[in-house]
């Protein structure tokens, strides 16, 4: 930046050694030593820290801090990406299918873009092994105007990580599970008290014991979906004790006349509603990577349990659907109004097993909630460690139980404006659908700078991450969130609308006007303020008292330059 730049005011570019798009370990920066306050010993390091080759030195966070190892790392993925949907959506899938097999080929086709949104999160989680996920590679990639990205990813992280639906889910499985009517207060009473478990058990002293409920909830998940999936296959072959009970059709599903019927006519509106449902089902393969400052040798462990976790997913989604098909017929799958998973149940081992499944299911959304506020409580932290948002200091601290409370507050607090501020119908479904389609934006920002690391324009940008995801799946990638962006764009089929008094673009086009406060805080904190009151922004590095460094903006008055210079 040029002096005249300077005098202008803004953010000094002399801190560009310290620019949050850059490894913070790697670059020499102005570095200040602090307890309690901001105020400390300023010390100059002249020796730019290398990052290690698994990745531990790359945040400067101490080795206690790292407690997740390959196991707990793959359960964040695991149960973040398996809540409730496998129990529900096979059917709305079929509708839109119209047949079994094309209803096999919509789950195939969204577990082939789930390797490559995997593959894609993979690479970027071990050239930038540090916790905060998407907010890190897009600060990486969109480097100028300086902080612009963050700012905007600000207003983004907070939306998407609401816990306010699976909570919801939560609370009428468990009520139904106990014989208790789900009303409005009691529901909502409830999911208030599933979020206050979460945030104790993540956020105080007992944060150890939320992560190994955590683990404990999705090991047990895995072992009684396998156990459905044996239960299917065993009715598939003929095993004696595990035939549809009498009173119930018995299913044909997998005979070849039958396998392809009803697949034609419906459209390809159906087609691309139906595989809509099927991607949605596979997010999550990046929740690991919102905490990696936590996990123990991160590049490695990243690269294992990735894949691990979604394999195990992919397994489990196309096994449990083969044995859906096995007991329930398409007629009941199609007619009924109960959710696939009950059926099972119902044809296998009689009515009276449907209160033991909402038990099931509401425990598996409970693991879901746990990983997903456990990621997204770092998300926030990282974003205070930024030194952007206000009050940066607070989010960023691990006060006082060691944990990131005020991060997993953060959520907390817009999670339950989500649950008890917003009334029932469109308001609720818009905001749960704005969430979802700021993710998407999220993903192709991630996908389109994954891609252009590799063109002639980024050679500077110095990209060799210990793993890269193939080319072709980058773009595989990058296409298919396109598609999640336009589908939601495309008029709904008569008979099907997405709001009763919204229009059906809402939440997208919501979506995208988010990105506008972000950009009006960014004018207004980096360029307006500065330029009329005369300062300008120095960034600096400090420690705080936990031996995890924060970053913090001071403000230099022109006139204070002037008499340096």
């Amino acid at each position: 930046m040029s002096s005249l730049d300077g005098e202008r005011g803004g953010i000094d570019e002399r801190t560009r050694l310290v620019d949050p798009a850059q490894p913070r370990a790697r670059y020499e920066s102005v570095h200040v030593t602090s307890t309690h306050s901001d105020e400390g010993i300023r010390e100059r390091s002249r020796t730019p820290i290398s990052s290690a080759l698994n990745g531990e030195e790359f945040d400067n966070v101490p080795k206690v801090k790292r407690t997740l190892g390959l196991y707990s790392t793959a359960f964040l993925i695991f149960n973040r990406v398996i809540g409730t949907g496998i129990y529900a959506t096979p059917s709305n899938i079929l509708r839109s299918s119209g047949s079994v097999g094309v209803d096999f080929i919509m789950w195939v086709i969204g577990a082939l873009i789930a390797v490559c949104g995997t593959s894609v999160y993979v690479e970027l989680g071990t050239g930038l092994p540090r916790s905060g996920g998407e907010k890190n590679y897009i600060e990486f990639i969109y480097r100028r105007p300086q902080f612009l990205a963050t700012c905007v990813y600000t207003l983004y992280g907070l939306i998407t990580g609401t816990a306010a639906a699976n909570s919801v889910v939560f609370s009428e499985y468990l009520l139904h599970s106990l014989s208790i009517e789900p009303t409005y207060y009691i529901t909502r009473f409830t999911a208030f008290g599933c979020l206050t478990f979460i945030l104790t058990m993540h956020g105080t002293f007992l944060a150890p014991w939320g992560l190994r409920l955590q683990n404990t909830l999705g090991a047990g998940k895995l072992l009684v979906l396998i156990s459905i999936v044996l239960a299917g296959l065993l009715s598939l072959v003929g095993v004696a004790g595990f035939s549809v009970k009498e009173g119930y059709e018995v299913p044909r599903n997998f005979q070849w006349d039958k396998f392809w019927e009803g697949s034609r006519g419906k459209g390809a509106n159906a087609f691309v509603n139906g595989l809509y449902n099927v991607m949605w089902s596979f997010v999550g393969y990046s929740n690991a990577n919102y905490a990696l400052s936590e996990v123990r040798d991160p590049v490695k462990t990243i690269k294992k349990a990735a894949p691990l976790a979604m394999s195990a997913v992919t397994a489990v989604y196309l096994l449990i659907n083969v044995a859906y098909f096995a007991v329930v017929s398409k007629n009941d799958i199609l007619n009924s109004n109960r959710i696939v998973a009950a059926l099972f149940f119902r044809n296998l081992f009689g009515p009276a097993t449907e209160k033991v499944l909402s038990a099931f299911i509401a425990l598996s959304t409970l693991g879901n909630l746990l990983a997903g506020q456990f990621s997204q409580g770092r998300v926030i932290q990282e974003l205070g460690r930024e030194g952007v948002v206000p009050f940066s200091s607070f989010f960023a601290s691990n006060k006082p139980f060691g944990a990131p409370l005020p991060g997993l507050f953060t959520q907390y607090v817009v999670s339950c404006v989500f649950l008890l501020l917003v009334p029932p119908g469109d308001a609720y479904l818009f905001l749960i659908s704005l969430s979802s389609y700021c993710i998407t934006i999220i993903n192709t920002l991630v996908a389109l700078g994954l891609f252009l690391l590799y063109t002639e324009g980024y050679r500077g940008w110095a990209w060799k991450p210990p793993f890269r995801a193939p080319k072709a799946l980058v773009l595989a990638f990058f296409f298919s969130n396109i598609f999640l962006l336009i589908v939601p764009f495309i008029p709904p089929v008569p008979g099907s609308r997405t709001y009763e008094q919204l229009p059906y673009w809402a939440h997208p086009v919501g979506g995208f006007c988010v990105s506008l406060f972000g950009i009006a805080y960014w004018y207004i904190w980096a360029i307006w303020l500065p330029e009329t009151r005369g300062y300008r922004l120095e960034r600096e590095i400090v420690s705080m008292d936990d031996g995890v460094t924060k970053t913090r903006f001071r403000k230099v008055r022109l006139l204070e330059d002037v008499g340096r210079q």
